[in-house]
């Protein structure tokens, strides 16, 4: 590919992936100041880098035969109608919907359904894609026994970061009983379900960070110092959810500054399972993982506990050493030592059709 090409196909990739998030965020900062229910929007967030993606390739590949067309639009129309559920959960922000539970707001039902119906039609439009376009886009499950040994490694790191926290809060009792609960094994029970009903989200972002952005970052900075510009880039794009999602606006700063630590520390070691693995999927689940089990071990099984978040600027000295210890060590690993890792993975989606 050109560097012209390339400079295109960047250039679309941000436009949407942080174009389409920031613009959006005025419309969230207008919703938190009336005290509107915005939990619709980080569904949709997670969206745009793949869309970004998708729309690069599909205007600078105008031609290409192996292009998986039907699996991308269906991702493009789930996000378009993503995006509508966002406008109209600030807009139409009175209606409701009954359930056996109570009155749960329209639009944040609407979006469940939404990633619930594209994660299932875009299974099917992937499988009827055959091998060779998933090869050629990034998007065929391969070296399973890595992928699998990184994910539980994952798990590993996940719960002693998790019970680190506790224990740095006196609070390890608290913790263990969480894990003992039923609640939190029924939860645990449920999660592969859980993917495949909403792993669209997911890939959205891995295929924007992992698949596309570290590579093209890598090619040019060299791969560890690609991958830590990545983890700020990745930090800086959760801007609109740090200031009217995660905290109250005054608080936004300090989750922003918590959450370019996480992004780095968490970016570097998914990095090295993508550049180990060279399989998408490996990251999308482990990205799966690192969010829903949030709501397991802070003991409250629900996505609420992600909303208005309780951070001081002292919390970021913990995120830095238990991220940076356990995830963030990964950079010294040998496959940040091999030179042509992102040259070769910058251009994976090339080499099928050659």
């Amino acid at each position: 590919m050109d560097s012209k090409t390339e400079k295109r196909q960047l250039t679309i990739f941000a436009a949407i992936a942080y174009g389409v998030p920031y613009l959006l965020g005025l419309l969230m900062w207008y919703g938190s100041a009336r005290q509107i229910n915005l939990s619709v929007f980080p569904n949709a967030q997670m969206l745009y880098p793949a869309m970004g993606v998708m729309f690069a390739f599909m205007l600078t590949h105008k031609k290409e035969g192996n292009m998986p067309k039907a699996f991308y639009m269906s991702f493009i129309v789930t996000t378009f109608i993503a995006i509508a559920c966002s406008v109209l959960s600030v807009a139409d922000s009175g209606r409701e919907i009954t359930m056996p539970g109570g009155t749960v707001p329209l639009w944040i039902m609407a979006i469940q359904y939404v990633m619930i119906i594209g994660s299932i039609i875009g299974l099917i439009c992937l499988l009827a894609a055959g091998r060779k376009k998933r090869e050629a886009y990034g998007l065929r499950w391969k070296n399973w026994k890595a992928s699998v040994g990184c994910i539980l490694l994952f798990l590993i790191l996940y719960f002693l970061r998790a019970a680190s926290g506790y224990a740095l809060m006196g609070q390890l009792k608290a913790f263990i009983d969480i894990m003992k609960s039923s609640q939190a094994w029924l939860t645990l029970g449920i999660m592969p379900l859980n993917f495949v009903l909403s792993y669209l989200a997911f890939f959205g972002e891995e295929y924007g960070w992992r698949y596309y952005l570290q590579p093209c970052l890598q090619k040019r900075f060299g791969l560890r110092k690609g991958v830590l510009i990545l983890g700020v880039v990745w930090g800086l794009w959760h801007l609109p959810l740090d200031f009217f999602y995660y905290v109250t606006p005054d608080k936004g700063l300090i989750m922003t500054g918590n959450q370019i630590i996480v992004c780095v520390a968490l970016g570097i070691f998914m990095g090295y399972v993508y550049m180990k693995t060279e399989n998408i999927w490996a990251v999308v689940i482990i990205h799966f993982l690192n969010n829903n089990l949030a709501l397991v071990i802070s003991g409250e099984f629900s996505a609420d506990v992600l909303m208005n978040q309780s951070v001081s600027w002292n919390d970021l000295l913990s995120a830095l050493l238990l991220n940076g210890v356990l995830f963030g060590l990964f950079i010294f690993a040998k496959q940040y030592r091999k030179k042509s890792a992102a040259s070769r993975q910058n251009i994976s989606y090339e080499m099928e059709l050659n």
